[in-house]
């Protein structure tokens, strides 16, 4: 098959039509109508448009009933009629670009071609099915704006659009994908987005080479610097008014076209514990619910490790009637303590990812139902012991709380148990002080991971562990743009 560089718009309009039968080869989406002007039998068009793209009503009304119904006379400049005063468009475009005409018509636009015009005109009439604005499941709020957005790029704009009416809110496209011609987008605020960042955003999508782009995830590896990090240096949210919040801080956000999440950049560690409800919520009980997040991330991947090494190797920080009981119901479990944790960490799993998977009214009761009988029948039959019961559950109960930490959890919770089965107490302080090492070296675009954390400013501290008042927080994130002045009102009390 030919490129479609090779191919040329030629005046005759048979030879047009045989032209886009020849690209659009063994596709049967592809609607050809030939229209003739009923005051005028030489005027000859032929109109292009892929089936299931296009809004039918548009075409119908808007493109083929002015072309059949309107007096039309033979003039020098027929293309420029029809785009002036016949199509009722309020978006359409001469083009002799063969590329452009294909990758216009596959987007769900109609294709217009005259006879004895070398040209074609292209019409908005795109009209496919979209999912319905929902609340996403994943991100649920106690408070606030519940709406999430879905897998239509246009929607999603307006969304964000709604959220922020300046002209100061940019929206840049790019195609990446040289199959699919993914539509992407670039959002910022001028004036708050950093120069430096958007032109190394830029500098490294124009750098990816591949064949399609179906999800914001395909992107995100290929421009995250640590891309062998457990966790990641991009943010993800399905809900315009968080990408809305984080725009106006001078993050940049990158809206792919099909896929309801949103990434935004830069991203900072203590992101993954705030959710959008906070800014809702009264700051006294946003800030323990802060506070009870990182205590849940914490607790998931210590109390395991905690656990092992105490009983397996300082039996003497236990309270000897505990350390009895526990001695007790280990009796006859054939399994070392080690071997009882993972086994079990992996069949909680199991069933948190059985019960995401399956229907809703299955999946809760799965979860419930197999924890509850698998975990009775489990201790009966001395396989493991109730102790390991509760301290399996106690972890991924406290894992629930910080979703977007899930697998960077359980990833950390084994090498942690690993460590302390060989050195007790020793191996877990080792793998913590790691962790930290590895978090305090990481960057997001230049922006340290842990910024909030290691500037020790009242400002930088007022959004952390912690939520202070809205008119307490006056400055924008020093680290994030050097246009620090909010104008929120208020006085400075910093």
């Amino acid at each position: 098959m030919k490129n479609l560089q090779d191919y040329n718009i030629s005046y005759s309009l048979d030879e047009n039509i045989n032209l886009m039968k020849e690209i659009f080869k063994d596709d049967n989406t592809l609607k050809i109508k030939k229209l003739q002007n009923q005051f005028n039998p030489n005027m000859v068009c032929c109109i292009f448009f892929i089936n299931g793209m296009v809004d039918e009503n548009i075409i119908s009304e808007y493109i083929i009933k002015p072309i059949i119904t309107n007096r039309i006379s033979s003039n020098l400049n027929q293309m420029d009629t029809f785009q002036d005063q016949i199509i009722m468009s309020c978006s359409s475009e001469k083009t002799k670009d063969i590329s452009k005409l294909v990758d216009a018509v596959l987007m769900g636009h109609t294709a217009l071609f005259l006879e004895c015009e070398n040209n074609c005109l292209i019409i908005k009439s795109q009209g496919w099915q979209t999912r319905n604005i929902e609340e996403p499941t994943v991100e649920k709020s106690l408070r606030g704006p519940r709406e999430g957005f879905n897998e239509c790029l246009m929607v999603n704009l307006s969304m964000i659009r709604r959220k922020i009416k300046s002209n100061k809110l940019k929206f840049n496209f790019m195609t990446i994908g040289d199959i699919t011609n993914t539509d992407i987008c670039i959002a910022y605020i001028e004036g708050l987005a950093e120069e430096k960042i958007l032109e190394n955003l830029y500098s490294q999508l124009n750098a990816i080479k591949i064949d399609g782009i179906l999800d914001v995830k395909y992107i995100q590896e290929y421009i995250d610097k640590e891309p062998f990090s457990i966790f990641e240096t991009t943010g993800s949210t399905e809900k315009p008014d968080v990408v809305a919040s984080r725009l106006l801080e001078g993050r940049i956000a990158l809206l792919v076209d099909g896929s309801p999440v949103v990434m935004t950049l830069p991203h900072i560690f203590i992101e993954l514990f705030q959710s959008a409800d906070n800014y809702s919520l009264n700051y006294y009980f946003a800030s323990i619910n802060r506070i009870l997040r990182i205590f849940g991330f914490l607790s998931t991947i210590s109390i395991p490790p905690i656990y092992l090494a105490l009983v397996t190797q300082h039996q003497e920080f236990i309270p000897t009637p505990l350390m009895m009981s526990i001695y007790a119901s280990r009796i006859s479990t054939p399994l070392p303590t080690i071997l009882e944790l993972i086994g079990l960490l992996i069949v909680f799993e199991e069933l948190r990812e059985a019960g995401a998977r399956m229907p809703s009214f299955i999946g809760q009761a799965l979860s419930i139902v197999g924890a509850l009988v698998l975990g009775t029948a489990a201790v009966d039959a001395r396989f493991v012991s109730a102790p390991i019961i509760i301290v399996v559950g106690m972890s991924g109960i406290a894992g629930l709380i910080t979703p977007n930490l899930n697998s960077a959890s359980n990833v950390i919770k084994i090498v942690l148990i690993f460590l302390s089965s060989i050195l007790g107490l020793y191996g877990y302080i080792i793998g913590m002080t790691f962790l930290l090492i590895h978090l305090l070296k990481l960057d997001s675009f230049g922006i340290p991971y842990m910024s909030n954390l290691t500037t020790f400013n009242m400002q930088s501290l007022k959004d952390t562990a912690v939520r202070s008042p809205a008119w307490y927080m006056r400055l924008r994130p020093r680290y994030m743009t050097n246009n620090h002045i909010c104008s929120n009102g208020g006085k400075n009390h910093e």
